[in-house]
């Protein structure tokens, strides 16, 4: 039997609700495929880094300095993407996403073969915040989701978004482990390859760097732009006039020979509400609180993704679990395959139950047990070894940090509907991600730091750092509050 539609069929569902719009299958999957460049860079080399600062020696063999370095190269991708990413979300408003995303994965590939080539930490520094300033894709991607949705399909594309992220986290960390130090691991195949010995760590970063190559040809040849009016880069940056901007001044000159230059607006005659904003404009209090819950999740979630990894190295009489490389990056890859799969089937029934505001502060109530787990981990291995009460608690915590995650998906519908107009999206996300940038280049930094501090000087038995993250769990808590109960709708 056909249902047959007219101007009379309801176009609200009896229980009240609009029937969701299809999501453009086609253009989603290489959205979703571009964004798995981003945590395969990132989360590549957090199975060897502690080992890399190791062997490039500049601890001086002293342990409890590892986590300073550890962190330090950590955040400086953050550090430097915070001082580029509003620049490249502002610029995708105008000339689109497109051409922002081409460049950003061209960035991505160059600086992951230059950090496997990097012999010295000054090199490595350098690759990493080539890496964060050439790179503002991560904004522009949300901009480009939201615009390939609506609000009755949104919370299902955002339940798919940590599809790229857990793949690249369980991948990532895979390559990372398996393929570090390959002449070693791999002896009957690398062991006579004297460029793997020189550069024990490029075959590890080039996996990442020639999938972010694969990408810029797939965006390249089939990704739409979502920005209906854009101006050419040439246009942008004062080289070539805009086409409407010739004719006037063709017209007019044709009337007057004095006249030279007609400006006229950059938009190409767009009403004012369909025009993107100027930086000040959106500054609301929507934008502010929606950006600073977005900033202190990023805060609480990226400490802990820091923290763990370097707990996981450290020896069990300094304080961690003290396990090697390839151990880490399945346990790692673990929390991606679990967090993949429970985003995408039980993301968006949560959401649509219990509301964005309640999922937000769930997901940021979880970070409680989680770090409270680092010292009982640490406890037990050193009363039992690794013992099953080890091995659970280490279960626990991963199943548990999963619910951090949805955090993300429940802040981006509120980012998407604090944006003023549809035109200043990308600016919008990109302050967002600009204040995101600033906190995870604080983060790594500061909970690896604090975590060597407290081994160091033994402050609180070795356990300072988990009291300062618990404190700032409490502060992101507040400032969830603040979130209104149901989404912003004008």
């Amino acid at each position: 039997m056909t249902v047959q539609i007219d101007e009379e069929t309801p176009l609200l569902t009896r229980n009240g609700k609009k029937k969701p719009t299809p999501l453009p299958v086609f253009q989603f999957s290489i959205v979703l495929f571009l964004q798995l460049a981003e945590p395969l860079t990132s989360q590549v080399i957090y199975p060897f880094a502690p080992q890399l600062i190791r062997d490039l020696g500049i601890t001086h063999g002293k342990e409890s300095q590892v986590g300073y370095y550890v962190g330090l190269m950590q955040s400086l991708f953050f550090l430097t993407q915070a001082c580029t990413v509003l620049h490249w979300s502002r610029i995708s408003d105008r000339v689109g996403r497109k051409p922002v995303i081409l460049t950003g994965l061209a960035g991505l590939s160059a600086s992951m073969f230059c950090f496997g080539l990097s012999r010295t930490f000054w090199g490595l520094v350098l690759s990493r915040s080539l890496n964060g300033a050439l790179n503002g894709n991560i904004g522009v991607i949300k901009s480009m989701m939201a615009e390939m949705t609506d609000t009755t399909n949104i919370s299902k594309a955002y339940a798919y978004m940590p599809i790229a992220w857990s793949t690249g986290g369980t991948l990532g960390p895979i390559i990372g482990g398996s393929l570090a130090r390959p002449a070693e691991r791999f002896p009957h195949l690398f062991g006579q390859n004297e460029f793997l010995i020189k550069y024990p760590y490029f075959l590890p970063c080039a996996v990442p760097a020639t999938f972010s190559l694969v990408a810029w040809v797939v965006t390249f040849l089939f990704l739409k732009e979502t920005v209906p009016n854009t101006i050419s880069v040439a246009q942008l940056v004062g080289l070539k006039k805009a086409k409407a901007e010739l004719t006037l001044q063709n017209v007019v000159g044709s009337q007057d020979a004095s006249v030279t230059t007609i400006p006229v607006p950059k938009a190409k005659g767009l009403p004012e509400p369909e025009k993107p904003l100027p930086l000040r404009s959106l500054l609301t209090p929507r934008v502010i609180i929606a950006a600073g819950n977005y900033a202190f999740l990023s805060l609480v979630d990226i400490s802990f993704r820091a923290v763990q990894p370097l707990f996981l190295s450290t020896p069990i009489h300094l304080g961690g679990l003290g396990l090697p490389p390839s151990t880490i990056g399945n346990l790692l890859s673990i929390f991606g395959i679990l967090n993949g799969v429970f985003q995408v089937f039980f993301f968006a029934q949560i959401h649509d139950r219990w509301g964005s505001k309640k999922v937000f502060i769930l997901g940021i109530a979880s970070a409680i047990p989680v770090f409270i787990s680092f010292p009982i981990i640490n406890y037990l291995a050193r009363t039992q070894g690794y013992s099953l009460a080890v091995w659970s608690v280490v279960g626990f915590q991963i199943v548990i940090s999963i619910c951090l995650s949805l955090s993300y998906g429940a802040i981006f519908i509120f980012i998407s509907a604090a944006s003023p107009n549809r035109a200043s999206l990308g600016a919008t996300n990109g302050l967002s991600q600009m204040t995101v940038s600033i906190m995870r280049a604080i983060g790594p930094a500061a909970a690896n730091s604090l975590f060597s501090l407290s081994i160091e000087k033994n402050y609180l038995g070795g356990h300072l750092v988990y009291y300062v993250l618990l404190a700032v769990v409490g502060v992101a808590l507040f400032i969830g509050s603040l979130l209104p109960r149901h989404i912003w709708t004008d």
